[in-house]
């Protein structure tokens, strides 16, 4: 555990599954003054309306790290997909399917948003099978429209807006991933399960 400015701590764990059961013990029991969390690969930000004290991390090193329950509130959020992304046909040739193949494998998986980061609204979302691991593109793209679906690594992910990046595109949703005027303005949030369903 780490001080973070004067009103955070960060705890630093062993991966994606501590990394959840961490958070869901914290929203389960929060500290006295937690005001927010803030997941990532590794780590969970503990933010606080107060200076934390040593009994806070006394706190925090008692916690079970358990893997959480796999039963989420709530139905997962469906988001439709067109499966034509310009590096789809990489992704087969990478990982020894075909294009109808990877589509029927990524629609039979039902993800979690494991964090956020990189761009408002972006979430990086785990349960990808291992078999579908795909690098980053040796070249990133200078602009990846909105709604882009990807993969990389562990990882697949929706481009909230055209921005650059290096994943490997198989696909695009019309659905608003970040929307100020939306309350929360980010449609997906740590912890929720995510289904792409193909659409023509």
């Amino acid at each position: 555990m780490l001080p973070y400015g004067d009103r955070a701590l960060l705890v630093e764990v062993a991966g994606l599954p501590a990394v959840a059961a961490l958070r869901s013990a914290l929203a389960r029991s929060p500290l006295p003054g937690q005001r927010d969390l803030v997941p990532a690969a590794r780590t969970v930000l503990v933010v606080l309306d107060r200076a934390p004290s040593d009994l806070d991390v006394v706190s925090l090193r008692r916690l079970s790290l358990e893997t959480p329950e796999t039963a989420r509130a709530g139905d997962p959020v469906d988001l439709p997909v067109v499966f034509d992304g310009a590096d789809l046909a990489d992704v087969a040739e990478l990982t020894g399917r075909s294009v109808p193949a990877v589509v029927s494998a990524l629609t039979a998986v039902e993800f979690t948003v494991a964090f956020g980061g990189f761009a408002p609204g972006f979430s990086y979302l785990s349960g990808l099978p291992e078999d579908l691991h795909v690098p980053r593109r040796a070249t990133p793209r200078t602009r990846v429209p909105a709604g882009s679906v990807a993969l990389a690594g562990p990882f697949a992910g929706v481009y909230p807006q055209a921005s650059p990046g290096g994943w490997q595109l198989v696909g695009r949703t019309e659905a608003v991933l970040f929307d100020v005027d939306r309350d929360p303005p980010a449609l997906l949030a740590p912890g929720t399960s995510v289904r792409l369903r193909e659409v023509g």
